[in-house]
């Protein structure tokens, strides 16, 4: 089991998020709204999930 801690506020700092698209590795912050949405949507592989463990 995982235990979880939170930081204070003023200790936290954003995560920029980069993902390849058409060969290029850029910030999802960069996508134009449309392209940021379907970042959200994607699902992620996972091999146990591809072998049909369980994870």
């Amino acid at each position: 089991m995982h235990s979880t801690q939170q930081l204070p506020e003023d200790q936290r700092q954003r995560c920029e998020v980069w993902t390849r698209v058409m060969g290029y590795h850029r910030p999802v912050t960069a996508f134009n709204p449309g392209k940021q949405s379907e970042h959200r949507e994607r699902q992620h592989f996972t091999e146990a999930a591809a072998r049909g463990s369980a994870a």
